[in-house]
């Protein structure tokens, strides 16, 4: 394609003048249009954007030097080339070439000289417009690499900023799992003493004869109460470490709020208004129900002594989806469907500190005496144990909204084929029924057996597991009553195991003072096996006993 020529405005007020111009630029290979006066020669400046101007100095309605500092100062990209006849002083060249002329040229000049001025003029603003060109480049790019960079800056911030987060919610998560273990570890080993002080309390309540002097019955009672407030603590510390074992239920999370409302107006009186916020079509989740419930008591609780002169508490249940982004800005937390359980109340609220040490057993802000700290651990620990994840929200002089967010139960389990126990069965054993102890602490099993043997039934004791497999070789077992946790290589669940690989007909019963994964996965208790925590009661292992092993006659085919 062929380029088009070089187009040049000659600006003359003399017609011969302009003509004789005209010819030989064109002659030279320009296109050239002309202008006699000064006002026409900035119209057509402004319309044609011609490369050169050629512009007499002496024009009728503006000077030429006028008008070549108007062009300059609009179109500076135009090339003026300024002419004057011969008469032209050096001062008027002078001012001319101030005004911004880029070249001057003396008139009559040469066809060729005339040409090679504007062919020079005209490389000059082919370079010029080069360098505007790489100017507006240069500036572009300096332009999108600013904002590339603004950009890059502005991620390196937000991800900053999510780093920050992600490692305090970890620290915080470590920090849960180092007192987790700390609180599991004191509570398990708090629960074998518990297991012997409550079963001698329960030993002397039981052989108390109506006789005995009141003080005696007080002080028995006193003991007694005292023991089960230190099992009720202990519970709440397993809870906080996730090592209690659950009993999960699929659960109406609505029906069960609803059944506690009566309950909460009724204790909280009328200084505080108690309203239920119930979404249609709730899932249902797979959890512990009595657990949920003690989880929700706890939060009200906590919300009513945050009002101590009454206000507005608020139970909302809503269905919920956490998408990978949001479950990838904390720890533990899976994407999902989800059932929420808010609590909220109108109370004093909680300052930034407060909320991050609010899950810790024995934090409180209560006066001594007041509480135990253990409230919101247990409902961490609980939610957490079910899969599931706590967030709260609060402000200061504004009040305190806890979310429980529990998975949706996404597949209902097959109902169970197995008829309950026999509420009514008598407690009491058989001496040909025999129950081999397992058991690592000798107080512990000695009080087992002799609530075994009191019960009526025949006793065998073991330490360990090797023992106790030499005792199944020996003897005939009828239940094995078993610790977890055993030293000589092999824990509760592997003995079970042999013990039934070598006596397929032998019963079994585990026993801990915490939940563990031998039998417990994510804290749930693995269908078909059976559970008693420590420290369990006379009454407690008595009916647990007779459940498995009526269960067992029940289930077998008859001869």
């Amino acid at each position: 394609m062929t380029e088009p020529k070089p187009l040049v405005l000659n600006v003359d007020d003399r017609e011969i003048g302009r003509y004789t111009k005209t010819r030989d630029l064109e002659l030279a290979g320009f296109t050239v249009i002309e202008a006699g006066t000064g006002a026409e020669a900035l119209h057509l400046v402004e319309t044609a954007r011609p490369h050169v101007v050629l512009l007499d100095v002496q024009l009728p309605d503006i000077s030429g030097t006028e008008v070549c500092a108007e062009i300059k100062s609009r179109w500076p990209e135009v090339m003026v080339l300024q002419t004057s006849a011969t008469f032209t002083t050096a001062a008027d060249r002078t001012t001319g070439l101030d005004s911004g002329a880029d070249s001057y040229l003396v008139q009559p000049a040469e066809p060729q000289e005339l040409a090679a001025a504007v062919r020079a003029l005209l490389r000059i603003r082919h370079a010029e417009d080069e360098m505007r060109a790489l100017a507006g480049s240069l500036e572009r790019r300096v332009a999108e690499r600013t904002r590339d960079l603004a950009a890059a800056n502005e991620r390196l911030r937000h991800e900053i900023a999510q780093r920050e987060r992600a490692e305090a919610a970890l620290a915080q998560s470590q920090k849960m799992e180092i007192i987790g273990q700390l609180t599991g570890g004191v509570a398990h080993d708090f629960n074998n003493l518990l297991t012997i002080i409550m079963g001698n309390v329960d030993i002397l309540q039981r052989h108390l004869g109506e006789n005995a002097p009141e003080r005696l019955k007080r002080s028995v009672e006193n003991a007694a109460r005292g023991a089960r407030r230190a099992s009720a603590l202990t519970q709440s510390l397993l809870a906080f470490a996730r090592r209690q074992p659950l009993d999960p239920r699929p659960t109406d999370v609505n029906g069960l709020v609803g059944s506690m409302s009566e309950m909460l107006h009724r204790t909280f009186g009328e200084q505080i208004a108690v309203d239920l916020i119930l979404a249609d079509d709730l899932w249902k989740v797979s959890v512990d129900p009595n657990q949920l419930e003690s989880a929700i008591l706890n939060l009200a609780v906590n919300a009513r002594d945050a009002m101590p002169n009454g206000g507005h508490l608020t139970i909302e249940t809503a269905n919920a989806e956490i998408d990978p982004e949001g479950a990838a800005r904390e720890v533990e937390v899976l994407p999902g469907p989800y059932v929420v359980i808010a609590v909220s109340d109108t109370g004093i609220g909680m300052t930034r500190d407060v909320i991050a040490q609010a899950f810790e057993p024995f934090f409180t802000t209560k006066d001594i005496g007041h509480g135990t700290g253990l409230g919101l651990s247990q409902v961490y620990g609980f939610v957490k144990q079910s899969g599931g994840h706590v967030r709260i929200h609060s402000e200061v002089g504004h009040g305190t909204t806890v979310k429980l967010y529990l998975p949706r139960l996404l597949e209902e389990p097959a109902a169970n084929e197995h008829e309950p126990a026999d509420a009514t069965a008598p407690p009491a054993g058989h001496r040909h029924e025999t129950i081999l102890v397992v058991e690592d602490d000798p107080d512990v099993r000695e009080h087992s057996a002799e609530i075994l043997s009191e019960l009526g039934y025949r006793v065998l004791q073991a330490e360990n597991g090797p023992s106790a497999l030499d005792l199944v070789e020996r003897e005939e077992v009828t239940l094995l009553f078993t610790d977890l946790g055993l030293p000589g290589g092999m824990n509760g669940r592997e003995l079970a195991e042999e013990t039934m690989r070598r006596r397929p007909g032998v019963r079994v019963i585990f026993t801990t003072g915490h939940a563990t994964s031998a039998i417990v996965a994510n804290g749930r208790l693995e269908p078909g096996l059976h559970l008693i925590a420590k420290p369990f009661t006379y009454s407690g292992l008595a009916a647990k006993l007779r459940e498995v092993l009526d269960h067992r006659r029940t289930a077998a085919p008859a001869d």
